[in-house]
């Protein structure tokens, strides 16, 4: 065996385990570092090929390569702020650095910075696609339409009403009314049998009271007209337009409910506002007063936001003073098809490499995606007992290539001695 080999192949087994101590080191500071994936090192045999069967022995090296286990999940901790994320499963939250280049990471500690984005401890920005109207088209291998998610810019919204219900019992002993001094005339003389009031908001969030008029018209037939409040006389009516919309609403004598032919929703027009579809499904015409028993209306006016939720599908719900919620975000999870061949770069982030496969973006919760989990935070997966064992380890296998060194240092100065 040659003396020079002695040393060599000692050398690099010395070089391996440094470089092996250098991952311990790593993993030991970043233990309490969310989102950290911890690295270790792999070992293999460089053998060099002997040129005859009993020739002597040529030691060769050792081979080591570094790995992250990136696709390991760590614990979950729970935390009292919204904007900490976690992932739980597959998938990486996509982000963007300061040139606006796209990465990958687990480490959810996110937090408003001073433009409102959302930027985590590495100062890499979330991204999310913004949600103007329905749902966002998502490309699966590219991120087109990503942006920085902005919560700052969310400090005051109105919202136009466009739906609502109106449950009412209209009484079926009521008198018949004639047609000149039905609602819908808008008379000074006008009757009815039951009136009621609700509030509506038009597209800048002002309140827009509308006023409903139920009157009989006929046996088991009813008229319902709707009014702008802001349009009534000191005595109601005659107001100063017609009604905004009317409708017909037949009644089955048999059991009191509305019948198929009747309208079972109205259409109101607000003024300066949108048309509202009011369900009127649920009305009755029972032998009782008149009864308002259910009424709800969406819209609300101009109010800060005073939350924010996600869910676990990553959509970021806005909620307002007023308790409306409103979805502005949908927050994405990105995956490849081995991400424990990631290229790991500084600020606790991934990069595709050439092993790792291509991109794939999609919503949580659905394909192979796993699921975005509110104020919790995913910790680093270095396991503390197995990082000290591996250091006792590697100091060891250290010391004693050092010891085949020194010994391959020795022989070397008997043979030069024995020249002398």
């Amino acid at each position: 065996m040659s003396l020079y080999g002695i040393m060599r192949t000692s050398t690099s087994g010395m070089s391996a385990q440094a470089s092996r101590l250098a991952t311990v080191a790593d993993n030991i500071a970043n233990t309490n570092t969310d989102g950290y994936k911890r690295a270790s090192s792999e070992f293999s045999s460089l053998l060099i090929e002997s040129s005859g069967r009993n020739s002597e022995y040529t030691s060769g090296s050792v081979l080591i390569s570094n790995r992250r286990a990136i696709s390991e999940q760590g614990n979950l901790l729970n935390t009292s702020s919204s904007t900490d994320l976690a992932v739980k499963g597959s998938g990486f939250f996509v982000v963007a650095g300061a040139a606006d280049t796209h990465y990958l990471t687990r480490a959810g500690s996110f937090i408003k910075n001073e433009n409102g984005e959302l930027v985590n401890a590495g100062g890499f920005k979330l991204l999310g696609y913004k949600i103007a109207s329905g749902q966002p088209t998502i490309a699966v291998n590219g991120f087109t339409d990503l942006v920085p998610v902005k919560i700052g810019e969310l400090a005051l919204i109105a919202r136009a009403s466009t739906t609502g219900e109106f449950t009412a019992n209209v009484p079926s002993n009521s008198t018949i009314i004639a047609p000149a001094s039905l609602p819908s005339a808008n008379s000074a003389t006008s009757q009815f049998d039951g009136k009621s009031s609700i509030v509506t908001y038009d597209n800048l969030g002002n309140q827009v009271l509308v006023d409903m008029y139920f009157s009989k018209t006929a046996n088991n037939t009813w008229e319902v007209a709707a009014f702008s409040k802001a349009d009534a006389s000191s005595t109601g009516f005659p107001y100063s337009s017609g009604p905004l919309t009317t409708a017909t609403l037949n009644f089955d004598p048999a059991n009191g409910g509305l019948t198929g032919a009747s309208s079972g929703s109205l259409s109101i027009s607000i003024p300066n506002g949108q048309t509202i579809t009011l369900d009127l499904s649920r009305m009755s015409q029972l032998a009782t007063s008149y009864a308002v028993t259910a009424v709800s209306v969406d819209g609300n006016p101009p109010s800060g936001v005073e939350s924010f939720e996600i869910t676990k599908d990553g959509m970021l719900m806005a909620t307002f003073g007023n308790g409306t919620k409103q979805p502005v975000f949908r927050i994405p999870l990105a995956t490849v098809t081995s991400p424990d061949q990631m290229s790991s770069i500084s600020g606790n982030i991934f990069s595709v490499s050439k092993g790792s496969g291509d991109i794939r973006i999609g919503i949580a919760e659905t394909s192979n995606f796993g699921s975005i989990l509110s104020g919790t935070l995913e910790q680093s997966n270095v396991d503390l007992a197995t990082e000290l064992t591996t250091m006792i380890d590697s100091q060891r296998g250290y010391s004693a290539n050092s010891k085949v060194f020194q010994t391959g240092s020795e022989l070397m100065d008997v043979l030069i001695n024995l020249k002398r």
